[in-house]
């Protein structure tokens, strides 16, 4: 039989049920169910108690969950209902159930949902399970579930339909809740430590606080022009300059760029400001505060990505941007390179150039430099490194070093071959950050569209005097993928844009 047809027939089928359901008088779709347990309570509750144990101490429980599994052996039937965390089997003889509700279990398809109570017992294959004496039908799977119900092996189909993605695969479902388990244990290592969570503008005048290609939305009532923000660091240095000393955001946000397996157009960013802090102070922080996330998230600061096994205990490894990029183009090269060589544009330009690298017209020495780490270095920092002191060129809101006008106190920190995390000390000069806004201006004349925009509100909030302070983003969805194992930042944010299905 086609398989088209075979599946037609398969939701003609529920459908007679459902219909069948109807004139036996059961409500379709009942408003409450009163179960005492779910299904992962009691299963943890009761899995370590014997059939003794259970027949000397009767357990009656009601709980509800999916139909996985309907088996039957004569007049000895069974279930497998699961809560989405755990499974439990359900035992049913028709005469020991209601005549109504053993019709509504002759009824039921593979992913219905149903209540049911009775007493916890063991079989004589040693499984808990629970002896229906009370069947309740809750609602109606007119779709079938994928026949390997444990998984589901097309990969898009798990983006497309997350709802489908979670019922048949709890692995999916335990990255998801390691997850909640990051965000929380984030918020209880900053909050202890006198942060305060607050909520910055997702719909911006200026997109600024990153170099990227922002979204554009209109807004009627003033007919105003607005941008989905690309970062929230410039609200949240306004409320360092109006007192706050320690204050971070949980949040979204949007950059119109390409999607990728490290990239999704939406995705969730930690922002922290510290006062009178640098770089350096963070680069310790982050130490602890990673290590402590994954042990409170997974239970070990131990991990597995991919081929590698990751250590997330301090101290983590250190190397310079321009040290970095040197030493790597040397040994691709096999010729010595020096670090003027990266500070002088020309020379730089060829060396980018002998690497295959194509070098654009408005690119100065620190951007190409910047280029030719990423091209040569990223996929080497595998264990946590901390990349430290940027070209000024390619960070526009950090403090030069007071020994290298060309370099600003900034770090990004590497795990798993990608940035996870991104630091520096804030610059807090406003006449220094006027300048630097304005050297963007001209590179987005040039062409380039994600260079910075004027914010003169922020420049006039610095001029209210913004005290030394240290500022990071942490990459929440980058940080689960390296907690859960995860290949693709799609695999840990619920909903990715897709594209639309022609």
């Amino acid at each position: 039989m086609p398989e088209e047809a075979r599946e037609s027939d398969l939701l003609r089928q529920r459908r007679a049920n459902f219909e069948e359901l109807i004139r036996l008088g059961v409500d379709p779709y009942p408003r409450t169910f009163d179960a005492t347990d779910t299904v992962d309570a009691l299963v943890q509750a009761h899995s370590a108690k014997t059939g003794e144990d259970l027949d000397g101490a009767p357990i009656t429980t009601r709980c509800a969950g999916r139909v996985l599994a309907i088996r039957a052996f004569g007049k000895a039937n069974f279930l497998v209902i699961s809560d989405g965390r755990t499974r439990i089997q359900v035992y049913i003889r028709q005469d020991a159930l209601p005549e109504r509700d053993f019709s509504i279990y002759k009824l039921l398809d593979f992913g219905d949902y149903i209540g049911v109570e009775g007493q916890l017992f063991r079989t004589r294959t040693n499984e808990l399970t629970i002896k229906g004496a009370k069947l309740e039908f809750l609602v109606k799977c007119f779709v079938p579930l994928p026949e390997k119900w444990h998984g589901l092996s097309d990969v898009e189909t798990r983006y497309r339909q997350r709802y489908l993605d979670l019922i048949v695969s709890p692995e999916s479902r335990r990255v998801f809740e390691i997850r909640s388990r990051v965000l929380a244990s984030i918020r209880t290592f900053l909050n202890s430590r006198g942060y305060l969570d607050v909520e910055t503008p997702m719909m911006q005048p200026i997109p600024g606080g990153a170099l990227a290609r922002p979204f554009v939305t209109h807004h009627n009532a003033l007919d105003m022009r607005l941008y989905m923000r690309i970062a929230p660091e410039l609200y949240l240095k306004r409320l360092t300059v109006g007192g706050i000393e320690r204050v971070y955001e949980i949040n979204r946000n949007f950059r119109n760029e390409g999607i990728s397996t490290q990239h999704n157009p939406e995705f969730t960013m930690l922002e922290f400001y510290q006062a009178y802090s640098d770089y350096q102070a963070l680069m310790v922080m982050t130490e602890e505060m990673l290590s402590f996330v994954a042990r409170e998230s997974t239970g070990t600061d131990q991990i597995r990505f991919g081929e590698h096994e990751i250590s997330l205990a301090p101290p983590y490894r250190r190397i310079s941007l321009r040290e970095g990029a040197r030493l790597k183009a040397s040994e691709t090269l096999g010729v010595a390179i020096a670090d003027a060589d990266l500070r002088d544009r020309e020379r730089a330009a060829g060396i980018a150039k002998q690497l295959g690298l194509d070098v654009q017209r408005s690119w100065g020495a620190g951007k190409i430099a910047t280029e030719i780490f990423e091209r040569l270095n990223q996929d080497d920092l595998v264990h946590p490194t901390f990349v430290y002191d940027f070209p000024t060129e390619v960070s526009p809101l950090s403090k030069q070093r007071p020994d290298d006008p060309d370099t600003v106190e900034r770090f990004e920190l590497y795990i798993g071959g990608f940035e996870v995390a991104n630091a520096f000390s804030e610059l807090n000069d406003p006449a220094e950050q006027r300048r630097r806004f304005e050297a963007q201006l001209r590179d987005r004349a040039a062409g380039d569209d994600e260079a910075h925009a004027m914010d003169e509100d922020y420049i006039r909030a610095l001029e209210y005097g913004l005290p030394p302070t240290a500022g990071e983003g942490v990459g929440i969805d980058r940080l689960v993928m390296l907690l859960t194992n995860s290949p693709s930042i799609r695999d840990v944010i619920l909903f990715p844009l897709m594209r639309p299905r022609t």
